[in-house]
């Protein structure tokens, strides 16, 4: 079992800038890639970008691509998320989620990831 904590949700201005990390516990040596999602109030859940945790190649959605870095610390098993020109259409329920199998095709889909946090909440006003 794996087991993620995420932090660093909030309230923020428009145009600011988030960094959210997700802690790693448990089985870390099973998780092939990590990934952050987001919930917002009456939408999907949202894949926004995920990284292989051997070769850190990294796929990003794009409402977010160019404005978001995801990266890990291996040492740390923590995750994180940075996120710049932040817009009130930011505002959801971050999710941390790790997968143990092998994505393939699009690896956004929430159906490959197999352990999730509780979330961290982001708020951007305008």
């Amino acid at each position: 079992q794996v087991q993620l904590v995420e932090s660093g949700g909030g309230s923020f201005q428009a145009g600011g800038f988030l960094s959210l990390s997700c802690s790693a516990y448990g089985a870390i040596y099973s998780i092939t890639w990590m990934a952050w999602f987001r919930h917002a109030s009456g939408k999907e859940r949202e894949g926004l970008a995920t990284i292989n945790t051997a070769t850190h190649s990294t796929v990003y959605a794009d409402p977010v691509k160019g404005r978001s870095t995801i990266s890990q610390d291996t040492a740390k098993n923590t995750l994180y998320l940075q996120m710049n020109s932040l817009k009130p259409e930011d505002t959801a329920m971050y999710y941390c989620a790790v997968a143990t199998g092998w994505p393939s095709g699009n690896r956004l889909l929430p159906y490959w990831y197999t352990h999730w946090g509780q979330g961290t909440q982001v708020t951007v006003s305008s």
